[in-house]
């Protein structure tokens, strides 16, 4: 969908669950954006404090869903699905962007009219204090396949995609109820270049206590995601190889881990997809 002078139009999603203040700060961040041709969606995933109401006295300035809780995966999806917009841009009800993020983004697309995904630089902030990502956490523009093996180099905030490129790879796993983003990239990454914008952005917020990516024991969420690619026909020779040799790897260390907690049972399992040493 386009405006009248042609400006692509851009549907915001935002997932949000029990997180009143913060979905607060993320909205504001997207509605001081100096590009105006965008519609806020927020999905309630089943939020028990004050969110319902406070995203109530937004009035028409944004679109909210509201949904029993079914995870992130699937509060993306809901918002994925009423989406207007030709261009979709997500944001964690965590984290925040700069106001030129929208405008940046779009810029890339109408100069890139083959492009279907791109994502801009971050700034890591963890307990309010800034904080600079690893060697590891660089990242890449291109064919990202590979590298994102080891861990997701995509961050959904700082992403924005043409709306077709969920005909091509699908939606969000609702089955996942972490890790969901890295199974989504890889499906991306092993068809289609990734492109970074290198300016940071966003405001990548960390360290309070319902963050999902500093949750325990998430590599068995990323072992089934590499499952199932495996098990699919999107990767090339050489992209199956070095998927099943991070599968085991991360078996590997999965199972070891399981050994040392006494959950035997668990650790034969990830050890038996782990294969011969």
């Amino acid at each position: 969908m386009k405006n009248n002078n042609n400006t692509p139009m851009v549907s915001v999603i935002i997932p949000t669950c029990n997180r009143d203040r913060l979905v607060q700060e993320a909205i504001a961040s997207v509605l001081a954006q100096e590009f105006k041709s965008f519609e806020l969606i927020v999905v309630d995933d089943g939020s028990t404090d004050s969110t319902p109401e406070i995203l109530g006295s937004y009035g028409d300035a944004i679109t909210v869903i509201r949904q029993e809780n079914r995870g992130v995966s699937a509060a993306r999806n809901a918002g994925i699905a009423v989406a207007k917009g030709e261009l979709i841009a997500l944001l964690d009800s965590d984290d925040l962007w700069m106001a030129e993020k929208l405008a940046v983004q779009t810029a890339f697309f109408q100069q890139h009219p083959d492009a279907l995904i791109c994502q801009t630089e971050e700034i890591w902030v963890r307990n309010g204090v800034r904080v600079n990502p690893k060697k590891k956490h660089r990242k890449l523009s291109g064919m990202i396949f590979e590298p994102s093996l080891a861990l997701c180099l995509v961050s959904p905030s700082a992403v924005m995609m043409r709306r077709e490129l969920f005909s091509h790879v699908g939606l969000f796993d609702e089955s996942l109820p972490a890790c969901e983003d890295y199974d989504l990239w890889l499906r991306v990454g092993c068809r289609y270049p990734v492109h970074l914008i290198d300016r940071p952005l966003i405001v990548k917020r960390g360290g309070h206590e319902d963050q999902l990516s500093g949750a325990p024991g998430l590599d068995k969420y990323r072992i089934q995601s590499l499952l199932k690619l495996l098990d699919g026909d999107l990767l090339s020779p050489e992209q199956s190889q070095a998927a099943r040799k991070m599968l085991k790897e991360k078996s590997s260390i999965y199972a070891s881990g399981c050994l040392k907690r006494g959950r035997g049972e668990e650790a034969r399992y990830y050890l038996r997809i782990a294969g011969p040493v």
